[in-house]
């Protein structure tokens, strides 16, 4: 196959790449559209990382759950409610989400992390991004009608 460059201003070409970053978007080179998440999963585990490395010995596992509820996971979901997400992508962000809790509870069992996220009410990615896609796609459809009392509640 002969790649052909496409040319620029002043002689200058676009190169030819199997990925691109686009609004915090990775895009990968593909035949339907798709992402990539890596980056934000080495972000959120670099994050992640380094909430444990100053206070893994000194809080308790609420308070550093709850930093990274509030910090770090934001950095796994963002924009991810826009994205046309596979069931495989959804289970690749729960696992990732899973890792996080064998640290602090000193634990490989999946049944223990499944508990441990029950008792201190972690939701996992693929709830929270559907949840999001959902109230994203109402408050679309809700900007057809004016006179629509839940966009203005939220």
């Amino acid at each position: 196959m002969l790649i052909v460059p496409i040319y620029k201003a002043y002689g200058q070409y676009l190169p030819w790449v199997s990925e691109m970053r686009y609004l915090g978007f990775f895009v990968v080179k593909a035949h339907l559209f798709r992402c990539s998440f890596s980056h934000s999963k080495r972000s959120f585990f670099g994050a992640v990382n380094g909430v444990f490395g100053k206070l893994f010995n000194l809080a308790s596992e609420v308070v550093i759950l709850e930093l990274v509820k509030s910090k770090c996971l934001p950095m796994l979901l963002y924009g991810l409610e826009c994205c046309n997400l596979r069931n495989a992508d959804l289970q690749s962000l729960d696992f990732t989400y899973n890792r996080l809790f064998t640290k602090p509870f000193r634990t490989k069992s999946i049944d223990v992390v499944k508990d441990c996220q029950y008792f201190f009410g972690a939701v996992l990615p693929s709830v929270l991004v559907l949840r999001k896609a959902d109230k994203l796609a109402l408050r679309y459809q809700c900007l057809e009608n004016a006179f629509c009392t839940y966009c203005r509640s939220i």
